[in-house]
């Protein structure tokens, strides 16, 4: 079924064989999803442009330097009966403390403000929060990179490797369900034109699915959610 609302949307299921991609122009960003073993892809009209990775999280602030205590010494030598005068002793110093400062917070990654976000969606669904897996990861952040560099827009791979394929070769057994998107200039941007894709949306809600990898290129702004159970 196609259904054309400035963009398009195309949906075909995938058994063995990898989904055949129906491509579609969108007047800015464009979505892909697939699941388990049917698969879905959708290009739909957003706000994708310029490629950025927005704003960094806060940084940390700097602590007060320390300050110096001088108290001289009043104590005075013993008195003689002698004319001599009276000795008096070196005033002493105390050793000024080093000034502390404060460790900067680790800057928030778009990558990381998308897992915030699914998160956030996922608790309003009742589902439990999703962990991120550092293989997911890799799985999410080379399939970005793959579609930059030679450029494409797909779940299948120019070697015909699937989402799935791509997950178990980063060593994770159990793959779930892949979002991509493309042209999107923030996390914020690109989670709010998942969110109202049915296809996308259905991924992020899924309670069954426990792990989640996020990866970006910015060259041109192809981003991976890879999920795991």
């Amino acid at each position: 079924m196609a259904l054309t609302l400035g963009g398009s949307v195309a949906c075909s299921a995938m058994v063995v064989a990898p989904p055949r991609v129906t491509s579609g122009t969108a007047l800015a960003g464009a979505l892909h999803v697939e699941r388990g073993t049917p698969a879905e892809t959708a290009t739909a009209d957003a706000a994708g442009a310029a490629a950025s990775t927005g704003p960094a999280g806060p940084t940390g602030t700097a602590g007060t330097a320390g300050t110096a205590n001088l108290e001289p010494s009043a104590a005075a030598g013993p008195a003689t009966t002698s004319a001599a005068p009276a000795i008096t002793a070196p005033p002493t110093t105390t050793t000024a403390p080093r000034p502390t400062t404060t460790t900067p917070p680790a800057r928030t990654t778009e990558q990381q403000r998308v897992v915030d976000l699914v998160n956030a969606e996922r608790a309003k669904a009742g589902c439990r929060a999703l962990i991120v897996d550092q293989r997911l990861v890799a799985a999410a952040q080379a399939h970005s990179t793959d579609m930059a560099v030679n450029d494409y827009f797909s779940h299948t791979s120019p070697d015909g490797s699937t989402f799935a394929d791509r997950i178990r070769a980063a060593g994770y057994p159990s793959p779930g369900a892949e979002n991509i998107a493309k042209g999107y200039r923030s996390a914020d941007e690109v989670m709010a034109a998942w969110m109202r894709s049915k296809g996308h949306r259905a991924n992020i809600l899924d309670c069954t699915l426990t792990a989640i990898g996020v990866g970006l290129d910015t060259r041109g702004s192809y981003w991976t959610q890879d999920f795991g159970r």
